[in-house]
């Protein structure tokens, strides 16, 4: 599933290219999940925003127009006549021509149009956590955040409560970079000190590379992303650590995927 750096990295290609744009007609796939497309029709595009792993796209009108990607969902312009391929869930035909396309194999995407700031049918994204790109997020506030619970921290920080937008990806990524294991149920001031610094640089580093293409993302213009080069820890169970030297463990954690070294993120 794309996360923040993916996200992010679509936010900025797209914002230029739709920006004060009149959405003229639009066509969805009738299921529950695309079908609110059409409720922009006739809507300017003021810019396009994100929060978490959400684009949020304001329109003049006052409302917001929320894409969620989903596991392999994907956006693209597409020039007038292109119709994709049957996996287009919702088209959007914007003044001059361009369509902006929703692609999205699995259909496991999500596509609003709400009142801005009126999240109350997105339960996930009225209840994120806070954006670990911004000046006030901190050691402090992350470890407020992860107290609360006793679950595990890996499957904290995909809960989405304690920072927005940290997947599977980059979840093992800063744990690694930060000592913590990802099994603790209790993390110390200090560990939370060390993790959300952690965070907001693997996060920085995937937007700065384009995002990670495992499988299905691409950006708005079909690339790959090209984080996947530049990971230290994900995916890369049975490989020697970068830092000890030590093979990396794997296992499956709450459900997920997990990889982390025995011995710099002891229990």
């Amino acid at each position: 599933m794309p996360e923040l750096p993916e996200v992010e990295t679509i936010r900025r290609q797209l914002d230029p290219l739709l920006g004060g744009r009149t959405i003229v007609s639009v066509e969805s796939h009738p299921a529950a999940n695309f079908v609110s497309a059409t409720d922009a029709q006739g809507a300017r595009i003021d810019g396009v925003g994100r929060r978490g792993k959400y684009l949020i796209v304001p329109l003049e009108d006052g409302r917001e127009l929320i894409i969620h990607l989903g596991m392999t969902g994907s956006l693209r312009i597409a020039p007038p006549g292109d119709r994709g391929d049957r996996y287009v869930r919702s088209r959007w035909e914007l003044e001059g021509g361009d369509v902006l396309e929703f692609r999205d194999v699995r259909r496991f995407g999500r596509i609003a149009v709400v009142d801005a700031g009126d999240y109350r049918s997105l339960p996930t994204l009225a209840r994120l956590g806070p954006e670990p790109l911004s000046p006030g997020f901190d050691g402090d506030v992350l470890w407020a955040g992860l107290k609360r619970s006793n679950r595990r921290v890996k499957t904290q920080l995909l809960s989405q409560r304690p920072v927005a937008g940290v997947g599977n990806i980059y979840a093992d990524e800063a744990l690694f970079r930060a000592g913590v294991n990802p099994a603790l149920r209790r993390v110390t001031r200090a560990q939370a000190g060390r993790l959300a610094p952690a965070i907001t640089a693997v996060l920085s580093e995937g937007i700065e590379h384009g995002g990670t293409t495992l499988r299905d993302y691409r950006t708005v213009s079909g690339e790959q992303g090209g984080h996947q080069f530049h990971l230290l820890c994900y995916g890369r169970a049975g490989e020697p650590c970068v830092n000890c030297g030590e093979e990396l463990s794997g296992r499956v954690l709450d459900g997920r995927s997990t990889t982390w070294c025995r011995s710099c993120q002891p229990r």
